[in-house]
């Protein structure tokens, strides 16, 4: 046992970094500064807020950021086609890792947007660009055989495209390009792979998403076998009405970050008495 905290941000598309952020920022507020953490994980849409904290980005910027208009955001939405698709690769026989690399070769054919321009998205929306000094995990899932894989500053892989392959939701986004190899959405996974933070004496989890194909994969389960002080934090009914049902419309970062906000307060008992 370290003695040390850890934050895990978990996926949730764009609606998803603008409630973390607002949580987050509440959650400060309140006098429960979770950027303090020693270590953080993010999946998908929390590789980019854990990124940001990690790089020492101040909540309060990243809060002001989400209320601007979505300007350079690309507006999708999965399709009950696509959710269809998710469901086969998952249900056919296989081990976990095979049903993942089924729907990633799916991701492969899949039209989408370019690779190039997903990238340059996330180079203007990250604060930096280097691997921060802090210790920081971002995950991902190789499409060709479902591995999954984890990216640190010592992987030798920039940063951007760590963030953007943990963020390529498969058959909306390109998969990501990294020294040959294409990756997906570590959410894929996991929607929090909250089990990366082993070792470490207190955990908060700040999950969009819960539900996970498996029942042992879900945070709360995955925090549970840590065993150690712990708390798995989601959105309330308020915040999820906020999000609303698109989480990949940049419409609505603004209704969810002023929800995560406004939830804060409810949750900062609990949590202070994890993180302290």
């Amino acid at each position: 046992m370290t003695g040390k905290r850890a934050l895990v941000l978990g996926g949730g598309g764009v609606t998803g970094i603008a409630w973390e952020t607002g949580i987050l920022h509440g959650l400060a507020a309140e006098g429960v500064d979770l950027s303090e953490a020693d270590l953080f994980v993010g999946t998908s849409a929390g590789s980019v807020v854990a990124t940001q904290l990690a790089g020492g980005t101040a909540l309060s910027d990243l809060y002001a950021g989400q209320l601007l208009p979505p300007d350079g955001e690309i507006p999708a939405r999965l399709t009950p086609l696509m959710i269809a698709r998710y469901a086969l690769s998952y249900a056919l026989p296989g081990s976990a890792a095979q049903k993942r690399g089924r729907l990633g070769r799916a991701a492969l054919k899949a039209r989408t947007p370019s690779e190039e321009s997903r990238l340059a998205v996330f180079s203007s929306r990250l604060s930096i660009s280097d691997w921060p000094s802090r210790d920081l995990k971002v995950t991902a899932v190789d499409v060709s055989d479902g591995r999954f894989v984890v990216f640190d500053r010592d992987s030798g892989v920039p940063l951007v495209r760590a963030v953007a392959s943990s963020c390529a939701v498969p058959l909306v986004w390109p998969p990501v390009t990294i020294d040959g190899h294409r990756y997906m959405d570590g959410g894929m996974r996991s929607v929090a792979n909250v089990d990366l933070a082993a070792g470490y004496s207190r955990v908060v989890v700040v999950a969009p998403l819960t539900r996970s194909i498996s029942p042992a994969a879900t945070p709360q389960a995955q925090a549970a076998r840590l065993g150690v002080p712990s708390i798995v934090v989601s959105p309330s009914r308020e915040a999820l009405a906020a999000i609303g049902s698109n989480l990949l419309d940049p419409a609505r970062r603004k209704p969810a970050a002023e929800a995560g906000l406004a939830q804060a307060a409810a949750v900062a008992d609990a949590v202070r008495e994890v993180w302290d």
